[in-house]
């Protein structure tokens, strides 16, 4: 059980090889105890079996010199490690991964389909595919002809640093290639499980209000790059473009801002400029980290 958002833990995970056949990962499994000294932590066992712990120690500790480590502390710091891993591992192979995050029907699929579609073998791009069931997203992808591997994540709400990596071995990026990781649709948990990714992407869509950014600050001000989708939609809906990225420059100065239509392909020369200066630059770490990608193409922006 993930402490952090109350969702289910690995075991109810599923991941795809490239043909689209769903599989259990391998053994291993994390669980957490408290010691004799009332510490809580977390420690992995290779054999895949859940199993239960006491550790009775027999001994009266009196709570002024009781310390207590949360286990949600000890879960994103075992996340950050092996994020810290797919980073180096992607940096020493020249891969870019971008975490496209978004709530559900913002249009990631959609966005991602038509990106491929056009630039797909240019980038020589993949998908890791995250949501909690089907492989209908993975599906539409598949159909571009470029590779992806379906990752489900069962009572999961987000994508997490280990998946990623049962994901990337599935994908076997090339060196100098491109990982479009679409996880799953939530504005909460993803902003908080940092994947290793070259930078994080956010959409979110014209339908859903232009408050997003003040609503899920965590979400907005982890973006690397902001994108406002479904413009073609605009005359008709109660959406301000000016005033969500003045809420989004509130909590994020540093994140890039764009407006499109992944259906009519308004915009898209923006997004298309922005990933080619990204993927033309050395890697440059990201969740708060500094990092600079240079951009091409028209942003709106109205600083």
């Amino acid at each position: 059980m993930c402490t952090t958002c109350g969702c289910g833990d690995e075991a109810g995970t599923r991941i795809s090889n490239l043909a689209g056949e769903l599989q259990t990962p391998g053994p291993g499994h994390v669980h957490g105890h408290t010691d004799e000294h009332g510490r809580t932590y977390t420690h992995e066992h290779p054999d895949g079996h859940g199993h239960s712990h006491s550790h009775p120690d027999g001994h009266h500790h009196p709570a002024p010199g009781t310390e207590t480590i949360l286990l949600e502390q000890n879960l994103l710091a075992k996340n950050d490690l092996l994020a810290a891993t797919n980073r180096g591992w992607l940096a020493g192979r020249g891969v870019r991964a971008f975490n496209v995050m978004s709530s559900p029907g913002a249009g990631k699929t959609t966005l991602l389909v038509r990106t491929l579609t056009e630039l797909g073998g240019r980038l020589n791009a993949g998908v890791v595919e995250g949501d909690q069931e089907t492989s209908l997203d993975a599906d539409r992808i598949r159909a571009t002809g470029r590779p992806v591997i379906q990752i489900n994540t069962g009572a999961g709400c987000h994508l997490d640093a280990s998946m990623l990596r049962h994901g990337l071995d599935a994908l076997s990026p090339e060196p100098g290639s491109t990982v479009f990781i679409e996880n799953v649709g939530n504005l909460v948990c993803p902003a908080l499980f940092d994947l290793g990714e070259t930078a994080k992407v956010v959409i979110v869509s014209v339908t859903e209000g232009d408050d997003k950014p003040q609503k899920y600050p965590h979400m907005f001000m982890a973006a690397d790059l902001v994108i406002v989708n479904k413009s073609d939609l605009l005359p008709y809906v109660d959406f301000d473009v000016d005033q969500c990225l003045h809420r989004i420059r509130q909590i994020n100065p540093r994140a890039d801002f764009l407006t499109l239509s992944a259906t009519t392909g308004e915009g898209l020369a923006a997004w298309y400029g922005w990933l080619d200066g990204a993927t033309s630059q050395p890697g440059a770490p990201t969740s708060g980290a500094a990092r600079s990608v240079p951009l091409t193409g028209s942003l709106t922006d109205t600083r």
